[in-house]
């Protein structure tokens, strides 16, 4: 186990931090937005402090609330700003390979965007098989993502990871530049830190 996990960091380690490359095997389905303001939102939440609750359609067909966790499993959120985009596209599909990581550290991933339900069911089917639960924050639009501080003002999500231990406590939170995926050390790390 602590080999995959190694052979993991390794893999993730030494890949770009954004997708354009790996975009090319979606067969130009990708859009390209471009070079876009790397933070243009105002975070409202912080460590410490208990997470937001929130409920949201899953593309499975069923709502997941953030608090059903509740001393059963750490979560961590992974807000994105929009289907069908180059690094989007990639982040998620990279939770895959890294779910060993998550399940080492009794951890389950929500994935939430402020698109609609078949516009996340199309770009996912593309994607292939993702193991974690992926949310639309559509309606009412952005609503989760503004409760939490991270909508933009054109109505995407910033791209953030919020780590909620399973006391419902925030432990570690990043938005990062929307336009590079965010390290995968660094969620280690995270999880690594959690409390006991």
């Amino acid at each position: 186990m602590q080999k995959n996990i190694l052979t993991l960091l390794v893999f993730f380690l030494i890949l770009p931090g954004t997708a354009m490359a790996s975009s090319s095997a979606y067969g130009g389905k990708i859009y390209n937005p471009g070079n876009l303001a790397p933070v243009d939102s105002k975070l409202l939440v912080s460590t410490l402090q208990i997470a937001p609750d929130f409920t949201l359609p899953a593309v499975s067909g069923k709502p997941i609330t953030l608090s059903q966790y509740r001393g059963k499993k750490n979560v961590l959120i992974s807000f994105i700003p929009a289907a069908w985009t180059p690094v989007c596209s990639d982040q998620w599909p990279g939770y895959n390979i890294a779910r060993p990581l998550f399940e080492a550290h009794d951890t389950i991933l929500l994935g939430i965007s402020v698109d609609n339900i078949p516009t996340l069911f199309a770009w996912t089917s593309e994607m292939g098989n993702l193991w974690f639960d992926v949310l639309s924050d559509f309606w009412p639009h952005g609503q989760t993502a503004k409760t939490y501080g991270v909508l933009r003002s054109d109505g995407t999500a910033e791209r953030t990871l919020i780590l909620v231990d399973k006391q419902g406590v925030i432990q570690f939170i990043h938005v990062s530049d929307i336009n590079i995926r965010p390290d995968l050390g660094m969620i280690v790390e995270a999880l690594k830190n959690l409390p006991q």
